[in-house]
């Protein structure tokens, strides 16, 4: 696949299950997902708002500020569109991020965040950094490669009961493979990736 994907048909000529993957792929972006691994972690952390008050923090630099760099670059015309399909126009945007995350890390250890908290921002640092050297070079579902970390992470925080959530991550892939985003091999090659901030995580909690 070449590092510029074709651009997906509007929504209103799409197809029903091309609807169903363009509603997919938006609902469970990957920063919708950082948000919620986040806000869930956090809570679970001290099973108190206290929890969920590190998790909006850590939510802040992980997820709403990345996001905000995304849509700010979609509406200066310097990116595609806020899934960033160009391979090439990742790279700033990812960097920027990185810079983000590093903030947010930093703002967690100095104010004394929960282990969990701390070590899941971490690992989302891990997961970016991995994810910004292998796209340089490849095509790689950055998607998947959130969405693999996210449903590890869960089993790991959560416990077995978290199972279903692998269903997520497969309608993630689905619908990245319908779009015509992404072929098989990178769905699975990002998945895969995801599992460095899971190892992360595991290590650092």
């Amino acid at each position: 696949m070449t590092s510029a994907p074709p651009a997906p048909p509007a929504f209103a000529d799409c197809t029903p299950t091309q609807k169903a993957a363009r509603i997919t792929t938006d609902v469970l972006a990957p920063a919708n997902l950082v948000i919620t691994l986040l806000l869930l972690v956090g809570w679970h952390s001290t099973r108190s708002w206290a929890g969920l008050g590190w998790g909006l923090l850590a939510a802040l630099f992980c997820g709403v500020i990345p996001i905000s760099i995304v849509l700010l670059g979609v509406k200066r015309g310097e990116l595609t569109d806020k899934h960033i399909r160009v391979r090439r126009q990742r790279v700033v945007p990812m960097a920027l991020s990185l810079v983000s995350v590093i903030v947010g890390i930093t703002l967690l250890y100095v104010l004394g965040a929960p282990s969990d908290v701390s070590a899941l921002v971490v690992a989302m640092l891990v997961g970016l950094v991995s994810s910004l050297l292998v796209t340089t070079g490849w095509q790689i579902s950055i998607h998947n490669s959130v969405a693999g970390g996210t449903v590890m992470i869960l089993l790991l925080a959560f416990g077995p009961w978290m199972l279903p959530t692998v269903l997520l991550a497969a309608a993630i892939g689905w619908s990245r493979i319908v779009l015509k985003a992404h072929t098989i091999a990178q769905i699975l090659a990002g998945t895969a990736l995801g599992g460095t901030a899971a190892l992360t995580f595991a290590l650092l909690r």
